[in-house]
């Protein structure tokens, strides 16, 4: 699984660390790859490189530079593959949380950088699908609730059967070429204001 056409941000203060990293990705075939050396202002390189995945290695993490990161991973919407030379379980969970793809503690060698950058992709990949499914799960739950409701108001107000109230929403729903959600909400709102 390679994807050699990727832009890719690496993070790294440390200038040999990030050409260990930047060597392994090289060698596998990347090209796109920009190397950061300064976490000042990483929020605008990130903004104007738009990186399809990111890398952090920090050799030995902080608190706060761990926090600063986190605030940064929690909003970019990337694969992100983080090295650490140690760590603790909290450090692991935030990180977790904060939307890292893959945390690797003292595994920072030249061969490995590729395979983590994949295992990151596709965790990510597989995160997101997930994430996905579920909003459109939710969705479709919310939808068929109205679709029920204003099958409710239909059959009070105009003495239909249920049938005739779902016929007649589907067919006015064709008529305007708008889903069927769109109108049942139209006729719960409109049900709302008459009441």
């Amino acid at each position: 699984m390679s994807h050699p056409d990727l832009t890719i941000l690496v993070i790294d203060e440390n200038a040999v660390r990030g050409a260990i990293i930047e060597e392994g990705l090289r060698e596998a075939g990347h090209t796109r790859v920009t190397v950061a050396h300064e976490m000042h202002g990483i929020a605008r390189v990130v903004e104007t490189l738009a990186p399809d995945v990111i890398i952090i290695d920090i050799e030995n993490p902080n608190r706060d530079m761990m926090e600063h990161l986190f605030q940064l991973t929690r909003t970019v919407s990337r694969p992100i593959a983080m090295f650490v030379d140690r760590s603790d379980t909290a450090s692991i969970e935030a990180a977790v949380d904060a939307g890292v793809s893959a945390y690797v503690v003292d595994g920072l060698r030249k061969e490995r950088v590729k395979p983590i950058l994949d295992m990151a992709v596709s965790r990510f990949n597989a995160f997101s699908r997930l994430q996905r499914e579920l909003a459109d799960a939710r969705s479709a739950l919310e939808e068929r609730k109205v679709i029920e409701r204003a099958k409710g108001i239909l059959m009070k107000m105009r003495g239909l059967s249920e049938e005739e109230a779902f016929a007649l929403m589907r067919q006015t729903a064709m008529n305007e070429k708008k889903k069927l959600a769109e109108i049942a909400q139209s006729v719960v709102t409109a049900a709302g204001l008459l009441l």
